[in-house]
């Protein structure tokens, strides 16, 4: 039975230490998709308030979102502050349980290179600057990122681990029509291009069983990934949340959830295609609360490994 190469593989390799990623929520960020730039209301299938955090810090900052073009920001010692206590009390209990001594800081939550250069520098180094840091991990969209930011990056990657995160989701255009994505497939495969041209590690989100999409649509979406020269790969099932158009189109009929037989399918073909340096960091998503309207079977998360496992165990794969 061969293991899969998955991030903390590659993590555990080139450090040789435990290495975990710190998930951080800053107040003020939002998307070019959610704020009228390039479509309003977000991907079809985002619950926007999904991102919000509930400390006193982030709701003292409630309604201030930053975008590209704010010439200032009034909020960002609060941001900074934010920062060091997610990242602290985090970090603490990544310690604590799992034994970890070193640490990647993911700026996760919505688009966290949408905001002017300085703010991003500001946040960036403050949190390069916490004890056993080595690096950044940063989840954005491909159409609000500068070219001033990813110089910069590239400057902090010749001492750092740096990384980018992209949400492709799908190579067809007409799908990301669908889900009111707001940018094309050739603006993603553009930028995924120039950031490891940058030297910047990166990692491209996918997302099966989007509406109308064949399962040879969604190899063929992962198939243009790896050859965009992605260095990791986060796989996810499309399901469906409360308070969400894509929660309205499940209601009409409009929408039908991928089944789990076919999403192990396609995750298996998708694995099996993948070039072998090319690392997992995710294989499902989902939620176990009230939200989840459908599929059902992206609720017990522990359940869909053992079922992924038994999948690929089938081909001599484990995960």
């Amino acid at each position: 039975m061969r293991q899969i190469y998955t991030y903390g593989n590659y993590l555990k390799e080139k450090f040789g230490k435990k290495v975990y990623k710190v998930g951080i929520n800053i107040s003020g960020f939002t998307c070019p998709n959610i704020d009228g730039t390039v479509a309003k209301g977000g991907c079809t299938f985002c619950e926007n308030d999904s991102f919000s955090a509930s400390t006193d810090a982030v709701q003292e900052l409630k309604g201030f979102h930053l975008n590209l073009e704010s010439k200032e920001n009034p909020f960002l010692d609060k941001q900074l502050k934010q920062l060091e206590l997610q990242f602290h009390a985090i970090s603490k209990r990544q310690t604590k349980e799992y034994g970890a001594e070193k640490f990647l800081v993911y700026f996760q939550s919505f688009t966290n290179t949408y905001a002017p250069f300085e703010t991003l520098k500001a946040l960036y180094e403050k949190a390069l600057s916490f004890d056993n840091v080595l690096g950044l991990s940063i989840g954005t969209r491909s159409d609000s990122i500068t070219q001033e930011t990813l110089v910069y990056l590239s400057e902090l990657a010749k001492e750092k681990e740096i990384w980018i995160e992209f949400g492709i989701q799908s190579v067809y255009d007409e799908t990301l029509k669908k889900i009111n994505r707001g940018h094309d497939s050739a603006n993603v495969k553009e930028w995924i291009i120039k950031s490891k041209e940058a030297r910047l590690h990166v990692c491209g989100h996918l997302i099966f069983g989007l509406p109308g999409e064949t399962q040879e649509m969604m190899l063929e979406t992962a198939k243009a990934a790896y050859s965009w020269g992605i260095d990791s790969v986060k796989y996810h099932p499309l399901y469906v949340v409360k308070r969400t158009a894509l929660a309205n189109e499940l209601s009409r009929g409009e929408f039908t959830p991928i089944s789990e037989e076919e999403y192990l399918d396609v995750l298996v073909k998708s694995i099996l295609m993948k070039p072998e340096h090319v690392n997992v960091q995710r294989v499902t998503a989902g939620i176990d609360d009230d939200s989840l309207l459908a599929p059902k079977w992206c609720r017990n998360k522990n359940q869909q490994i053992k079922n992924i496992n038994a999948a690929l165990k089938k081909v001599g794969l484990k995960y």
